[in-house]
């Protein structure tokens, strides 16, 4: 083509790299991709995938991990097959530095593997005896806490032969296998940061800048919130009849069953100036008002301003449950970034509905179904089915000790259903369990609920009372008192 005189652009040059991988000519193929820059074209997954998988199969592990490097540099990602095959030349060469990190990349990567994913991650635990360490307990804990649950990322944990088996996971949370409880991951510490200051600033081009300042520094004095309730959503919620209106019966159920789950702690109402306006002038809401007024229970955006910021700020910032129906899909939302939105979303986003006039709040699900790196260096990855991310079974990686505390039969039990339940555990409606961080952690991220007789009993330690703060920093002087 270029002696034609003819320039060639991606999908040619990738033509061209799967001939030569073919024919077993990595070395050629990865040329061509190095190339492509002087062509003024940019090289894409599939442009990598043929020098990427030659190398892999004819077990040329470092150039394999040449191609990854460049890949990198060019802002190209891995998917799950290019992992795994990086995963399983790296078995094969006995890197257990490199199989290390392929499956914390795999992890971040997908929810579940796929089945020839899984296998080679057997083969690996199969033949791997483990040449880890004994790390200081405290040291692994905080790591996990950092990391927002679900993995530490301090390398291998532990020496001995691993006890490979397939079952499955309890609505609950708990390994039929080994009786491990998995957790509900969230977002690290630092992903943490930057997504609040992404809205923060986001805000701040879109609303009046003092006003959001304001807001911020409001939040920084009244920070032991371990909810934040999207007002109007749910004053507004199916209320779209002649006499529908705003419900402050419906948002006063939510307060109300939230401040008693958590252990009476109110959350915060984040609605507009405007509804504030109309609810003092009303004499049958008056008084309801007034009263989450004087106990610091709602902050009011100002005129002009979206109240989607503010309470999505507020929830990120406090790391705190977020009550809304709100798909969070508009254009707003959209500057977040889909991924790590969904990851936050799934952790903090309780919905709710009214049936029959009756709330019931749909909380968080109570473990995360993604591979999970446990304080005691075992593993647990969710296998998928045919066709779908939900997992068909789990692949269970512990030592000994840690499935010696179950029978055989219990944990086989358990895979003869399709559906997560096994071993005969209490199953839990709603709710969070215990995580492994400490007091202090925990309710920083948010507050836990735990199903105990028939009732939700809030999981939390005693922190301090938050700073006095009158109410006219968020409600207008002249309507505190009508």
């Amino acid at each position: 083509m270029v002696s034609n005189g003819i320039k060639p652009n991606e999908a040619s040059i990738t033509a061209v790299a799967r001939l030569a991988a073919a024919n077993g000519d990595g070395d050629y193929a990865f040329d061509l991709v190095k190339n492509v820059g002087a062509y003024n074209e940019l090289p894409r997954l599939r442009t990598y995938d043929p020098a990427l998988f030659c190398f892999c199969e004819k077990l040329e592990a470092d150039k394999a991990y040449e191609v990854e490097e460049h890949m990198g540099s060019m802002g190209v990602g891995l998917e799950e097959g290019e992992i795994a095959a990086l995963l399983k030349v790296s078995l094969e060469s006995r890197n257990e530095k490199r199989v290390y990190g392929y499956l914390q990349k795999l992890r971040k990567m997908v929810r579940c593997v796929r089945g020839e994913t899984a296998k080679v991650i057997e083969h690996w635990f199969a033949v791997f005896e483990g040449s880890g360490v004994e790390l200081d307990v405290d040291l692994v804990r905080e790591a996990v806490s950092r990391n927002g649950g679900g993995w530490h990322g301090l390398g291998w944990i532990g020496k001995g032969k691993w006890v490979l088996k397939r079952g499955s996971v309890d609505v609950g949370g708990k390994c039929c296998c080994c009786g491990e409880q998995l957790v509900s991951v969230d977002i690290d510490d630092d992903e943490t940061e930057r997504f609040a200051e992404s809205v923060a600033g986001l805000a701040m081009e879109r609303e009046v800048k003092a006003n959001f300042s304001e807001f911020q520094n409001w939040l920084e004095e009244h920070a032991n919130y371990e909810a934040i309730v999207d007002g109007a959503n749910i004053g507004l919620y199916q209320q779209n009849f002649a006499e529908g209106g705003f419900s402050t019966s419906q948002l006063d159920a939510v307060v109300k069953d939230l401040y008693n789950q958590s252990g009476k702690k109110w959350p915060l109402i984040i609605m507009h100036n405007k509804r504030l306006r109309a609810l003092l002038q009303n004499p049958s809401t008056r008084e309801l008002i007034q009263e989450w007024i004087e106990k610091d229970v709602l902050y009011t955006t100002p005129q002009g301003s979206n109240d989607d910021w503010y309470w999505l700020y507020a929830a990120v910032k406090l790391r705190c449950l977020l009550v809304t129906n709100d798909e969070m899909r508009d254009h707003i939302f959209e500057l977040l970034g889909s991924d790590f939105f969904i990851k936050w979303k799934e952790r903090h986003q309780v919905r709710y509905t009214f049936v029959k006039g009756k709330l019931e709040l749909q909380m968080p699900p109570l473990f995360s179904v993604v591979i999970q790196e446990s304080e005691n260096g075992s593993w647990h990855v969710p296998v998928a089915g045919n066709g779908n991310d939900s997992p068909q079974s789990w692949l269970c990686v512990s030592r000994p000790r840690a499935c010696d505390a179950l029978e055989e039969d219990s944990c086989m039990e358990g895979t003869k259903d399709s559906n997560d339940i096994c071993c005969n555990s209490k199953f839990l409606s709603f709710g969070r369990p215990e995580s492994l961080t400490s007091c202090k952690n925990k309710l920083q991220s948010q507050a836990s609920f735990q199903e105990s007789d028939n009732k939700i009993t809030a999981l939390t330690c005693k922190r301090k009372e938050r700073s006095p703060s009158p109410s006219y920093l968020h409600v207008p002087c002249d309507q505190r008192h009508q």
